[in-house]
């Protein structure tokens, strides 16, 4: 089956993460779906499945006769989409030989145009899967489950001669908890990739370091005909911090690594406020900086308006695996050689995220991110290649291929 028939497929499951519940996985339809890629690899022949109490499946394909002393090397993906946009009851539709113009997206009369997507352009003459402009695709991380599985279906069918080979699929990534409970041990690969959205030939071996901030402020109610002097709003004081922060440190003026302080959510009335805010640098002392810019801008107004209470944590979610990776750039080499096998073009891109392999880098797993051909991810514009995925599915088995060589 094609990678992109296998993502069809998987868009039928309603797999958004939920941050406000504490499990694993913190929604059942990830569960759901987790038995159903059980049962896939189970029908595709890999005999050592597993599906674990938290929602993971992980698969050892053993080596071929002969090649049991190659490194053993995964492939990780997220069963988990956004809840950023709805997921639900997703309507695909392929554009065949893209003319290069606005792609309609039907349901909702939007478009898809290379205007603001200039990516488009490369895809012309190719097929592009779309929805129908109410919902996201689902491509992130459906498009890499899909690559692996086509990949995997290949090498059995084949009789590939191949080392030791390990898969993952893992819930909750979007929410930042993906590999937390993922067995590296057990695992057993030496090193690993995870697919991940970008386009075939991207590789990922930065992302930024990335922390979450609140900001709980404690105002002041009384009559407002009565209130001077005495009122403290707190939704005011929240309004202040907000507008003190730069202009051109917000995702939408930033690209590269340029980092950012973005504000999600903000909730308030005259007698309470909470900020949030995700916090981004690719340069760790420039993340410091950012923090304690927040500090002083909190010092600041606290000193400004002492009758309230302003209380500011951070809380760290995933940091740059670039300085674990750069330490062994051997994953990265043989990803560069797999593209360039194929004929594309490899391309280091510091990813403005993080992936699964952010955190297993860390824990020791060296972990960098590879393209899945797909883009525009946690918006109704989401789309993917037909024809780069399947560029993707032979990255993997190429990739497969070149640690299993031997001498």
């Amino acid at each position: 089956m094609k990678a992109y028939e296998r993502l069809i497929k998987y868009t039928k499951h309603e797999t958004a993460s939920d941050s406000s519940v504490n499990a694993s996985p913190t929604t059942p339809e990830q569960l759901l779906f987790a038995k159903a890629l059980e049962k896939e690899l189970l029908s595709l022949g890999v005999t050592q499945v597993k599906l674990d109490e938290n929602g993971y499946v992980t698969a050892s394909i053993p080596a071929s006769k002969g090649y049991e002393d190659c490194t053993p090397i995964g492939f990780i993906a997220h069963m988990d989409v956004s809840a950023e946009v709805s997921c639900n009851d997703v309507k695909t539709r392929i554009v065949s030989n893209y003319n290069g113009e606005d792609i309609l997206l039907e349901g909702s009369r939007e478009y898809i145009s290379p205007k603001e997507y200039a990516e488009l352009k490369n895809y012309i003459g190719k097929s592009i899967l779309v929805t129908d402009g109410t919902t996201l695709l689902g491509a992130d991380d459906k498009a890499g489950i899909a690559e692996i599985m086509s990949a995997i279906e290949y090498m059995i069918n084949s009789d590939m001669p191949h080392g030791p080979v390990k898969i993952a699929f893992t819930p909750d990534e979007e929410i930042g908890s993906g590999a937390a409970l993922l067995n590296i041990e057990e695992f057993g690969a030496k090193y690993a990739y995870t697919l991940d959205g970008a386009g075939f030939g991207e590789i990922s071996w930065e992302n930024f370091n990335a922390t979450s901030a609140s900001i709980g402020i404690q105002g002041f109610n009384i009559h407002p005909g009565s209130a001077k002097g005495k009122m403290i709003n707190a939704s005011l004081i929240a309004a202040e911090i907000i507008n003190m922060l730069p202009e051109n440190a917000r995702p939408d003026t930033t690209e590269g690594r340029e980092g950012f302080f973005h504000l999600i959510n903000m909730r308030g009335d005259v007698e309470g406020a909470t900020l949030n805010y995700i916090i981004r640098d690719h340069d760790s002392t420039k993340l410091e900086e950012k923090h304690e810019a927040l500090r002083k801008i909190v010092a600041d107004v606290s000193k400004k308006y002492p009758g309230a209470c302003i209380a500011l944590n951070f809380s760290e979610s995933y940091r740059n695996m670039g300085e674990i990776i750069k330490k062994d750039m051997y994953p990265v080499e043989v990803a560069r050689r797999a593209i360039t096998n194929l004929g594309g073009v490899a391309r280091d891109y510091p990813t403005r995220g993080g992936t699964d392999g952010a955190r297993l880098s860390f824990r020791g797993l060296p972990c960098p991110n590879l393209g899945t051909g797909s883009h525009n991810h946690h918006s109704v514009y989401e789309y993917a290649c037909v024809e780069e995925m399947d560029k993707c599915t032979q990255m993997v088995i190429e990739i497969i291929k070149i640690y299993s060589e031997k001498g």
